[in-house]
């Protein structure tokens, strides 16, 4: 059962503990008194000088309402397990509420999937695109306000959001390309010029994004609901209408919408939201509707400078990283997690142990699979979620810029596109780092292009048993895609002076994800359903999970927001006030 100390001068509440514990004190201010919780109610051993004087009494908390504990030290270890997003989100919170935390990093560095790095003069980006709670518009931007100093931060919110070159239809100025803008009104313009016979369905598009505008969205985010009281959970029952707008808005896809279209270059552009899937139009306009606002846009510096800031703030509170400290196993005694241990052998014993590294490595290695149930095994097996897909990507740091060219481009392939893992490709997906000053020196620019692939196996065990044949087939795939590049925008060869590709095994070796999963889970039909990923793991205590596999889709604000819930759950577990609300 976890405790806490209190040291505390009780001469003026002397009377007061008498009368409630029913036991004479001596005249000194030399009290020591150790609470253990069990929910609300403590069991307090009372040590005057060197002897106990009362022992094993179980008293209601609310007893005391002279004594507060906000202020003292619990000094109770917690052992985390990932430097990423999460991992530092969490370390910041259990600092600032009394916790003694080490993060355990296996590589370097910070970040995990959201991170940079440096080649030559250029720092190319994992694919860090845009943040969702970069403005007061949107409640998330509370949650990165407790940790980051967000005035601290510049931020972009581009004009257009993407460009998509159709194949076979024109706009209405004889162009292939359609603009995605994230001003509505300016997009609303823009759809109806294109396709006048189509206002209704357009407005009714907009009029939804809208109304996304005027919820809370995620409703009361600082709210952890298990461990609110009766009555607060019932106000819940007011954000009713946003559960039931947003079943209804998850049923449209990109392909149902463009079908209501007359306009044959709208309809086709629809379709390619998602490079030809058909998946939940929701998907695109809810982070519409918060580019509108100003409330979900990219960060100058990327993805290592906004990260940056978690890992000062973490180490400013007193946090500690261990880097190049891989964990092997989480360590158990009796029914409760006791510690780590790492891949050379150390233990670190601690109260409580907080993994924010892989689920799937976390549950079946770190933990043996013994802390499992139906629900578990049928993720494991990739039943009722899918992985989100990897990413083969090449980043190029070229000696000119790129003035007047779109930021984010997808253009169709005039030959289809085979990767050595079988996947087949017949549009590009181009970014251009024109607007990031801070990535490039003077007059050069980053431009990146990913490729999603569901193909992960293919490279990591290839990388695994034969490393020429891997180098082999990433170059040869990596030139072929430079050639592609370079015959739609020009002056791309000769102006390379810097060359990165990474592969679903580089995602995989430096950050452990399982199949190399760029996002964790990929989202269901029901985006609005509860997540089958839980905090904690059934028969284990003292052990809570946070990251971006707890909600199917990840990210960013999916990191932080694990992160909060659990520390809650952790200062609950052990009497302490979460101090954020």
């Amino acid at each position: 059962m976890p405790g806490f100390d209190v040291y505390i001068d009780l001469l003026t509440l002397k009377q007061d503990f008498e009368k409630i514990i029913d036991c004479e004190f001596p005249a000194t201010n030399n009290y020591h008194l150790l609470f253990f919780n069990e929910l609300s109610s403590i069991c307090l051993l009372l040590q005057v000088n060197s002897e106990i004087i009362c022992k094993g009494k179980i008293f209601s908390i609310c007893q005391f309402p002279f004594l507060t504990f906000d202020d003292q030290e619990i000094n109770m270890k917690v052992s985390i397990i990932g430097a990423g997003v999460s991992g530092l989100s969490a370390g910041c919170y259990l600092q600032m509420c009394g916790f003694d935390t080490v993060i355990y990093e296996r590589h370097a560095t910070f970040g995990g999937l959201c991170t940079s790095w440096k080649k030559g003069e250029y720092t190319f980006e994992s694919g860090f695109q845009w943040l969702l709670g970069s403005g007061l518009a949107n409640s998330f931007y509370q949650l990165w306000a407790e940790l980051i100093d967000m005035n601290s931060v510049s931020f972009i919110t581009h004009e257009i959001r993407m460009d998509i070159e159709v194949l076979h239809n024109q706009d209405v100025h004889g162009g292939k390309i359609f603009h995605l803008y994230t001003n509505l009104v300016t997009l609303r313009n823009y759809l109806i010029e294109n396709s006048p016979e189509d206002q209704v369905v357009i407005d009714k598009l907009i009029r939804s994004m809208r109304r996304i505008q005027k919820f809370e969205i995620p409703p009361m985010i600082k709210k952890l609901p298990q461990l609110l009281p009766l009555a607060e959970k019932i106000r819940y029952i007011k954000f009713l209408p946003l559960l039931f707008f947003m079943r209804r808005l998850q049923k449209e896809t990109n392909f149902s919408f463009a079908g209501k279209l007359k306009n044959p270059f709208l309809r086709e552009a629809f379709q390619l939201l998602f490079d030809g899937d058909d998946l939940p139009l929701m998907i695109i306009t809810l982070p519409l509707a918060c580019n509108d606002q100003k409330a979900a846009a990219y960060p100058v510096g990327g993805a290592s400078m906004f990260v940056g800031h978690l890992r000062d703030k973490y180490l400013s509170v007193g946090g500690k990283i261990s880097y190049n400290s891989p964990v092997r196993k989480i360590m158990i005694k009796g029914d409760a997690a006791s510690g780590i241990q790492l891949e050379n052998g150390n233990q670190v014993s601690s109260d409580f142990v907080m993994s924010s590294a892989d689920w799937h490595f976390t549950v079946f290695n770190m933990l043996d699979g013994k802390f499992v149930n139906k629900t578990i095994m049928m993720l494991g097996r990739q039943k009722g979620l899918k992985i989100y897909y990897s990413l083969f990507m090449v980043s190029l740091g070229l000696g000119r810029t790129f003035e007047g060219e779109s930021h984010f481009l997808r253009f169709p392939l005039e030959h289809d596109l085979i990767s050595p893992d079988g996947s087949v490709y017949s549009r590009i997906e181009a970014h251009i780092y024109n607007y990031d000053s801070t990535l490039a020196p003077m007059g050069k620019t980053v431009v990146s292009v990913s490729f999603y692939t569901s193909n992960a196996d293919y490279w990591i065990n290839l990388r695994e048993t034969d490393t020429i044949l891997y180098s082999k087939n990433k170059s040869r795939f990596a030139t072929e895609i430079i050639d592609r590049l370079h015959e739609k925008l020009g002056r791309i060869k000769e102006y390379s002076e810097e060359v990165d590709v990474a592969t679903p095994a580089t995602f995989f070796r430096y950050t452990n994800n399982w199949k190399g999963s760029a996002q964790g889970w990929l989202p269901g039909k029901n985006l609005v359903s509860q997540s089958p990923v839980k905090y904690t793991l059934p028969g284990l205590k003292n052990f809570y999970y946070a990251g971006h596999w707890c909600i199917p889709g990840g990210g960013l604000p999916v990191a932080i927001k694990s992160a909060r819930d659990a520390v809650q759950l952790i200062c609950h577990a052990s009497g302490q006030k979460f101090k954020f609300g």
